[in-house]
C-alpha cells in the first residue's frame, strides 16, 4: 500500500465520516498530499553519500471559501499531512534538519479549488529521521608516494577515494501541468514508467474527475518517449488529435479531461 493510500485510509476514519462530506468538492485533502509530496521531491538536495535534504516546514496557502472549510479540521488534517511527509521521506532516504510541520494559510486571492503549497527548510532540534553518520577522512598519502606497479593511474586514484558523491537521479524530461484554473506545476520524470491517473496509485495524480484512475503512461525505452493510452474513458489527445500510442516531442501538448500538459525533453549536456 502507498503512501498516498495510507493517508487516504486513516482520513477516512478520522471523525466519522465528517472529511468526506466537508471534502466532496473543492480541495480534497489527497491533493494536498500528492503536492506535498512532488514539493519535497522537486526540493531535494544530495549533500553526501547517503544524505538528501528536504523542506520540513509546508504552508498550504487556501482561498476563502477552502480555508472556510478546513479550518475546522486543520489541527488534525495538517498532523495526518506531517506524518504522510514523514512516511514519504522514509521510503525516499530523505533527512531533515527539523521536526516535520505543515499549516494552512489564508490567501483570499485564491480562487475556490485553487491552492498552492510553500516549503522551506528550518533547523530544529528534533531532525526526524536519524542521518548517517559521516564516514571517517581517509588518511592523508604522504607526497612522493609511488603508484604499485601494475595498477592504472585511474584505478589507483579511484582505489584511494573514500566516496563519490551521490549524484542526482537521472531525468527522461519534465511535464508542465495545468489542471483547470489552477496555476501550473512541473513535474520532472526520474522513472522510465510514469502512470498518470486520478488513482491514488498514479505517479502523477490528479484530481480531475474526467481523468481515470489509470488514464495514460510515459514510457521511456530505446531513446524514445512513449506515451500510451490505459484504455482511458475520455481519451488522450496529443496535440489535438486523439492517440491510443504516440512518441513525444519536445513541446508536445497532451490533454487528458480538462488538465493539460506540456512535455519537454531532458536538457542535452
Amino acid at each position: 500500500m502507498g503512501v498516498l493510500q495510507r493517508f487516504e485510509r486513516r482520513l477516512g476514519g478520522m471523525v466519522e465520516g465528517l472529511f468526506a462530506r466537508a471534502f466532496k468538492s473543492e480541495v480534497q485533502p489527497v491533493e494536498v498530499a500528492a503536492a506535498l509530496q512532488r514539493e519535497l521531491d522537486a526540493q531535494a538536495a544530495v549533500v553526501g553519500r547517503d544524505r538528501t535534504l528536504v523542506p520540513n516546514h509546508f504552508v498550504v496557502d487556501l482561498g476563502d471559501h477552502d480555508y472556510e472549510r478546513l479550518e475546522p479540521y486543520a489541527r488534525p488534517l495538517t498532523a495526518e499531512l506531517a506524518a504522510m511527509v514523514r512516511e514519504h521521506a522514509t521510503d525516499q532516504r530523505y533527512s531533515f534538519v527539523g521536526p516535520v510541520a505543515v499549516e494552512l494559510n489564508h490567501r483570499p486571492s485564491l480562487e475556490t479549488g485553487v491552492f498552492h503549497v510553500r516549503s522551506e527548510v528550518l533547523a530544529g532540534a528534533d531532525a526526524g529521521p536519524p542521518v548517517p553518520p559521516p564516514l571517517p577522512a581517509a588518511p592523508r598519502e604522504p607526497a612522493d608516494r609511488r603508484e604499485p606497479p601494475g595498477v592504472r593511474p585511474s584505478q589507483y586514484a579511484a582505489d584511494a577515494a573514500p566516496f563519490t558523491t551521490a549524484a542526482r537521479p537521472a531525468t527522461y524530461g519534465r511535464l508542465m501541468v495545468r489542471e483547470g484554473k489552477n496555476a501550473s506545476y512541473e513535474v520532472e520524470l526520474h522513472r522510465q514508467l510514469t502512470v498518470i491517473g486520478r488513482g491514488s496509485d498514479a505517479d502523477i495524480r490528479l484530481g480531475d474527475q474526467a481523468v481515470s484512475r489509470r488514464h495514460a503512461e510515459i514510457r521511456v525505452a530505446n531513446g524514445s518517449t512513449m506515451l500510451n493510452d490505459l484504455q482511458s474513458t475520455n481519451g488522450t489527445l496529443v496535440n489535438g488529435a486523439r492517440i491510443t500510442t504516440t512518441a513525444l516531442a519536445d513541446g508536445d501538448e497532451v490533454r487528458i479531461g480538462e488538465t493539460v500538459l506540456v512535455f519537454h525533453e531532458p536538457a542535452r549536456g
